[in-house]
């Protein structure tokens, strides 16, 4: 059984002279990819960007500064409220969201009930993902 868990989040694209434009992040999980989570981000009715990244780097992110290359995660006590930002970065250019950490931390506490951390190897089909490589030999 696939477990799919989705959460939309209002975050805000920090923009230069700390200025900052409100938009919506759906945090999707699928248990049947267990390692990684998706984050699409909302810009218009008809636009969405999608990043896919590790669980295991927005949880650390929570906590300290975490990524490489090109997904930055850390945390904020900034004022009003904790966030956490989120630094995105790609050949289109870059992007810094910056999102309510409690929301973040709920949407990751229903994931690891649904896949405990450690555990993600066994949700994986490894029988299908190879039939899938060798179909395409």
């Amino acid at each position: 059984m696939i477990t799919a868990i989705f959460t939309d989040v209002r975050v805000h694209l920090v923009v230069p002279q700390d200025s900052a434009v409100p938009l919506w992040m759906t945090l999707r999980y699928e248990s049947a990819d267990p390692y990684a989570l998706r984050a699409v981000f909302r810009i218009s009715e008809e636009n969405t960007v999608e990043w896919v990244f590790a669980r295991e780097l927005l949880a650390e992110g929570l906590h300290q500064p975490a990524g490489e290359g090109d997904i930055h995660v850390w945390p904020t006590l900034e004022p009003p409220r904790k966030a956490v930002r989120i630094a995105l970065a790609s050949h289109a250019g870059t992007a810094l969201i910056e999102a309510p950490a409690r929301q973040v931390a709920a949407f990751l506490r229903r994931t690891d009930a649904a896949v405990p951390p450690g555990t993600e190897h066994e949700h994986l089909d490894m029988d299908g993902e190879l039939a899938l490589i060798f179909a395409d030999g």
